[in-house]
């Protein structure tokens, strides 16, 4: 009963008000002043740096910030959520982890928990705020399969993140736990087989020693119950990966009862629920900073 009173588990439809939100399907007045724009820049971080572009809202004062993540390897970046979220008056920073997509450096998944906190102190630094207006009070982490898993370490070791949006995410623990069958093992092998060429220095032998070796950190239930009492949802895919975010919700409620969980009955990719996805990330945006139009 605990369980049904702190999570709601819905398609789409029920998942959200019936209109969409303007900001999804409509583009904002233009402002001449302060017009939107985008900056590509480079992220240094240890020994490589981040490839890196800021989507900056319209209009003038500071603006609340999201940082948006992608998966392994990041086939779907998900752009189209921060051009929705740019028209709801967010600044969007989007980036390739260090080793992937160009990126200098290595891809491991430690260098990719790291480049993400890295990046969630970017967004922070006097002279990023100075530039760019970034409302600091209303920086907002999601991600999507593996970057699920980065937002949520990267926001659990940061107690300034305002909110965290998780889409489809990948719970290392869990994949972990599958290795034990040997149908479980050749998935995770296909997997990372696929996904490699993309990405620097990473072999199936490294990122699997990873997440074997640390199941401390590599937890994704863990991270969300250090997150605390947040604005919290995650958001799971029936036909991806959407047990991983039911196990990590149901170990998140202990510490966060105002969480919310929704399945809806799509892929990992949420390829036929794309304007849907982008209201709902707009809609709990706004209830993280809801003086946002």
């Amino acid at each position: 009963m605990m369980l049904l009173a702190v999570f709601v588990i819905a398609t789409p439809a029920l998942a959200r008000e019936p209109a969409i939100h303007p900001a999804v399907i409509t583009d904002p007045r233009p402002d001449a002043a302060y017009p939107a724009g985008m900056s590509a820049f480079v992220i240094p971080v240890e020994d490589g740096a981040m490839n890196a572009v800021l989507y900056t809202a319209a209009g003038p004062g500071l603006h609340p910030t999201l940082l948006l993540l992608h998966g392994f390897p990041g086939n779907e970046q998900n752009l189209d959520l921060a051009q929705a979220a740019r028209r709801a008056g967010w600044h969007v920073l989007t980036l390739h982890y260090r080793g992937s997509w160009g990126s200098p450096g290595t891809f491991s998944f430690t260098h990719a928990s790291d480049d993400a906190f890295a990046a969630l102190q970017f967004l922070q630094q006097p002279a990023t705020v100075a530039r760019y207006r970034i409302d600091t009070s209303a920086i907002v982490v999601a991600g999507h399969s593996m970057g699920g898993f980065m937002a949520a370490d990267a926001a659990a070791a940061e107690p300034r993140v305002a909110g965290l949006f998780l889409i489809d995410p990948w719970d290392p623990a869990h994949t972990v736990a599958a290795l034990a069958t040997p149908e479980g093992e050749a998935a995770w092998k296909a997997e990372v087989a696929s996904d490699l060429p993309p990405l620097n220095g990473a072999t199936y032998d490294s990122l699997t020693g990873e997440i074997r070796g640390d199941g401390q950190k590599f937890d994704l239930g863990r991270r969300l119950a250090g997150y605390g009492r947040r604005p919290l949802t995650l958001l799971g895919a029936e036909k991806g990966i959407g047990a991983h975010a039911r196990k990590a919700a149901a170990d998140a409620q202990g510490a966060n009862p105002d969480a919310r969980l929704m399945v809806w009955p799509t892929d990992h990719s949420f390829s036929d629920s794309r304007i849907a996805l982008a209201d709902a990330l707009v809609r709990f945006l706004a209830g993280v900073a809801p003086t946002i139009r």
